[in-house]
C-alpha cells in the first residue's frame, strides 16, 4: 500500500501530507523491531499500535543490542563481515517485509539506518565502529535504492549520539540515501539525551525537522523549553521530542544505573512531557516504554530493569492515552497554532536543571503550565499539570464569547467550565486528576463574522 509522503508545512512549523492534510507525528520507540520480533509478533505489535492511534514507528536496521553479531529471529546477520557495503540480502528481506506490513496498516516507519554506536564509540554501546564517510555514502545509496518505492519511510539518522565531529559522515549517508532514492526525502536526526539535533545540524541542508531527546533521568525534564528554543530558531524547522521519559522506566538521576528503588515513570509523567512539549510548539510527540523498545520477554536478558513483558507493556495506560492528545490537536485549526506563553502572565520560563539533589524533584518544573492558542484567536489550550491548580489566564488574546471546557487527558472526555469574557480570568483545575487541559473556544459565529 502506498501512503502519502510527509513533508514540512508552508509556515515551517508543522508536518503535512502531500495533499496538504495535517500530520501529527505520534511515534513509538520500537528500536529492536527488525532485530527481535518474528512475523507474528511484529504484526501483533503494529496492529495494536495502529488501534491506539500511533502513526510513526521508530525502528533501527543495525540495532543497538549487539545488532551486528546477534542474529535476528530468522538467524540472519545484517552485514557480511561487518561491512556496510556488503549487506546480507536475507536480513534485509525481513526488514522489507515489516516495512511493507506497516504500510498495509497505514503506519510510517521512522527508519534509522544504524544505531549511533556503529559510528561513534566514545560513549556507551559495544559497536563495533564500522562506518566512515566513504562506506556511509555507499550504505545510504543501497538503502535509498532499495526503498525507492516505499513512501511510508521517514528517515532518522543518528541514534543516541552527538553529531559533532561526525557531520561529514552523516552528510555522506544522507547524500547516499538521496542519490539512491532519486529524490529528496524527509530527514531528521536522533540525538544524545538532553540535546537536540539543532545543536550540530540545524543548518544542514538535508535536515527537515529537529528532534530532541529529553530522556529518562529527571522527573519533569523541561522539554517544553527545549522545544521553545528550537521553535524560535531560523531558518524555521519543525521540532518534536523523539525520546522522552519511557513509561515504567526506572527514575535514577543519582547513580545513573537505573535502579528502580527511586520509582518509575508513570503514565502521568508521560502525559506531562507530551502535552507540555506539544503546547510549546512541537509538531508531534514520540511515546516510549522501557519494555517495548527492547521487546523484552522472560527469555531475554533485561536491560535496565524492564517491567512488564512487552506483550503486556503494549497495553499500558500511557500508550492508550496518547490518542487523546493527537485527536485534540487535530480537532481545531491546525496550522495557525502558536505557543502562548503570553496567555500566562504570571509564569516565567523554567530554570535549567542544575544540582541533581536540588533538581530531581523540582516543584517549579512539576507545576509548570504551558499554553497554546490559535493565532487567529479562535481557541486556546492550557495544560494544568496539577489538580486544584489556580492560574490567571489572559483571554484577551482570543475572540469574544469564550466557552471553556476541562479536557481529561486520561479519557479524552470534556466537562463544562462555563462561559467567559475575553479578559483576564482565573481558573482552578478540578481536584480529581492530577492533570487537566483547559480548552477555550471563541464563539464560532463571532469568529466567522470577525
Amino acid at each position: 500500500m502506498s501512503l502519502e509522503k510527509i513533508t514540512v508545512s508552508k509556515n515551517r512549523h508543522f508536518l503535512v501530507t502531500e495533499s496538504g492534510q495535517p500530520f501529527f507525528w505520534l511515534g513509538d520507540t520500537a528500536w529492536e523491531l527488525f532485530h527481535r520480533l518474528n512475523p507474528g509478533e511484529a504484526e501483533y505489535y503494529l496492529d495494536v499500535r495502529r488501534s491506539q492511534g500511533f502513526n510513526v514507528i521508530q525502528a533501527v536496521i543495525l540495532a543497538e543490542t549487539d545488532g551486528l553479531h546477534t542474529p535476528n529471529v530468522n538467524g540472519h546477520l545484517p552485514l557480511n563481515g561487518d561491512d556496510p557495503t556488503r549487506p546480507n540480502e536475507e536480513y534485509f528481506r525481513y526488514v522489507d517485509e515489516i516495512i511493507h506490513l506497516a504500510a498495509s496498516m497505514e503506519l510510517y516507519i521512522g527508519l534509522l539506518p544504524t544505531w549511533g554506536d556503529k559510528v561513534h564509540t566514545k560513549l556507551w554501546g559495544i559497536g563495533p565502529l564500522i562506518f566512515n564517510t566513504e562506506n556511509a555514502y555507499v550504505y545510504g545509496r543501497f538503502l535509498g535504492t532499495r526503498y525507492r518505492n516505499d513512501s511510508n519511510i521517514l528517515w532518522i539518522l543518528g541514534g543516541d549520539r552527538p553529531a559533532d565531529g561526525y557531520e561529514d559522515l552523516w552528510d555522506a549517508m544522507a547524500c547516499g540515501i538521496m542519490d539512491g532514492l532519486g529524490y529528496r526525502p524527509f530527514f531528521t536526526y536522533h540525538p544524545i539525551g538532553s540535546k537536540s539535533s539543532s545543536a550540530w545540524l540545524h543548518n544542514a541542508g538535508w535536515l527537515d525537522m529537529n528532534m530532541l531527546q529529553s530522556c529518562h533521568v529527571f522527573l519533569d525534564a523541561p522539554n517544553w523549553e527545549m522545544i521553545r528554543t528550537d521553535y524560535e530558531r531560523h531558518p524555521r524547522k519543525p521540532v518534536l521530542d523523539g525520546e522522552p521519559n519511557y513509561e515504567d522506566h526506572p527514575i535514577d538521576p543519582f547513580t545513573r544505573k537505573w535502579q528502580p528503588e527511586y520509582g518509575r515513570f508513570s503514565d502521568y509523567d508521560v502525559r506531562k512531557q507530551a502535552y507540555r512539549s506539544v503546547f510549546a510548539g512541537a509538531c508531534g510527540y514520540t511515546y516510549g516504554h522501557q519494555s517495548i523498545w527492547q521487546f523484552w520477554n522472560l527469555e531475554r536478558e533485561p536491560i535496565n530493569f524492564p517491567v512488564p513483558t512487552w506483550q503486556k507493556a503494549i497495553l499500558r495506560p500511557g500508550a492508550a492515552q496518547m490518542i487523546h492528545l493527537k485527536n485534540l490537536m487535530l480537532s481545531r485549526p491546525y496550522f495557525t497554532r502558536v505557543p502562548a506563553l503570553d496567555m500566562l502572565p504570571d509564569i516565567q520560563p523554567t530554570p535549567p536543571i542544575g544540582n541533581v539533589e536540588d533538581d530531581c524533584y523540582n516543584p517549579l518544573r512539576a507545576s509548570h503550565p504551558v499554553a497554546a492558542r490559535d493565532a487567529m484567536g479562535s481557541y486556546g489550550l492550557v495544560y494544568f499539570p496539577l489538580a486544584g491548580q489556580t492560574l490567571r489566564i489572559d483571554l484577551s488574546l482570543l475572540r469574544a464569547g469564550i466557552t471553556a471546557q476541562w479536557f481529561d487527558p486520561r479519557d479524552g472526555m470534556c466537562h463544562d467550565a462555563g462561559h467567559h469574557p475575553n479578559e483576564m480570568v482565573t481558573f482552578t483545575s478540578p481536584i480529581a486528576g492530577p492533570d487537566w487541559v483547559l480548552i477555550l473556544d471563541a464563539d464560532p459565529g463571532w469568529y466567522l463574522a470577525g
